[in-house]
């Protein structure tokens, strides 16, 4: 029986040899070479591994890439960065219309209060942006239109932007206060905390955000108006009426065809919640600029020439407002909004050549009546 059981150990150990000889001659076949792009530290001291194919390494390149550090430090830019954080085309839009208040109002012309109205109403403007800017940054970063912005990108810091608008808005009021006229830097102020303290967080809360926003728009207006007149009248009122109506088209047609990005950031915009109002606004507006056009010479702002060459300008307009309600297309929006810019600037110039009372022109008249006056008697 003991033999038995010896020949039968002795075989299992036959089978486990053979076993673990195939097992050998199996890893034999396997490929443990070590990989080419396998980078240890290789010196002539301490060598930890040897590449076995040293022409394949892939070279590293001589010259680094170039990096800015975020938020950058590059002083070269600064003023670029300072005019986009401004927005300098809007800032642009409210300087002009600033400068068509001042010179429709029926007052003598005066070069030096002209040039700082307009400085403080920039300055103001600028900062009101800055600040925009500055509380919009996750919001802006998630919309396409935006997210190339200066506090987006990293460009200024948070705190250099804010330093820059108290800076501008401190300008700003000080060269209105001391350099024009009282009114004229209240309504700067009251703009600059309409814009920056109810405008910006109603965007996202309310559509009325943008009915602010266009009284806002209304008032650049009325402050160079006020700048020249040191008072407001009825022709102050109409011009920031007629900025008021203009800005509806105008925001309307240009958010239609950004609201996946209005959406994506969470604004409340007509455009996004309610579309059929959006395109009911903006066709009402535009019959309301006409409207309005026609009370410039019945105010005695204007002479009757004004409405008879504003009046082609306000029918095509109400014609691609009209478009845009009934196709509300990308297409029709585009080409209200691109009328827009181009009705306002003219809507100011006819405002300007038809002005009713021209002041300096007046007193120079006098001035020559009163010299003949005085030669008559000397005779």
């Amino acid at each position: 029986m003991s033999v038995i059981c010896q020949v039968h150990n002795l075989r299992l150990c036959r089978s486990s040899l053979k076993i673990a000889l195939n097992g050998l001659v199996g890893k034999n076949q396997v490929n443990f070479a070590t990989p080419s792009y396998f980078y240890v530290n290789q010196t002539k001291q301490n060598a930890a591994l040897e590449v076995l194919d040293a022409q394949s390494r892939p070279h590293k390149p001589k010259i680094e890439p170039a990096w800015k550090p975020t938020p950058s430090t590059d002083s070269s830019n600064l003023l670029q960065n300072y005019l986009k954080l401004s927005k300098v085309r809007l800032t642009t839009l409210v300087v002009v219309t600033t400068m068509a208040g001042y010179a429709v109002a029926p007052a003598p012309f005066e070069w030096t209060a002209f040039a700082l109205s307009i400085a403080g109403t920039g300055l103001l403007s600028g900062a009101a942006n800055a600040i925009n800017q500055f509380h919009e940054v996750p919001f802006d970063a998630q919309m396409s239109r935006t997210k190339h912005r200066v506090l987006v990108c990293g460009r200024l810091t948070p705190l250099h932007s804010m330093a820059f608008a108290c800076a501008a808005s401190l300008s700003g009021l000080g060269i209105l206060y001391y350099g024009v006229n009282g009114l004229t830097a209240t309504l700067g102020l009251t703009n600059l905390l309409l814009y920056t303290s109810v405008y910006t967080p109603l965007k996202r809360i309310s559509i009325l955000n943008t009915w602010v926003g266009s009284i806002v728009g209304a008032i650049p207006p009325l402050m160079g108006w006020a700048a020249c007149a040191n008072s407001l009248g009825a022709g102050a009122f109409l011009m920031a009426a007629l900025l008021y109506s203009w800005q509806f088209p105008h925001f309307n047609a240009l958010s239609w065809n950004l609201r996946p990005d209005y959406s994506r950031a969470g604004y409340r915009m007509m455009a996004v919640t309610h579309p059929a109002l959006c395109r009911k606004v903006a066709l009402r507006h535009t019959v309301a600029i006409q409207l309005l056009s026609t009370m410039a010479p019945l105010l005695d702002t204007t002479n009757w020439w004004f409405l008879l060459e504003c009046t082609p300008l306000n029918v095509y307009f109400i014609y691609l407002a009209y478009q845009f309600y009934k196709d509300s297309s990308s297409a029709t929006s585009r080409k209200l909004f691109r009328y827009s810019l181009i009705h306002l600037p003219l809507l100011m110039v006819l405002f300007l050549v038809n002005k009713k009372k021209w002041f300096v022109f007046k007193e120079t008249s006098e001035q020559t009546d009163n010299v003949d006056e005085v030669q008559s008697i000397i005779k």
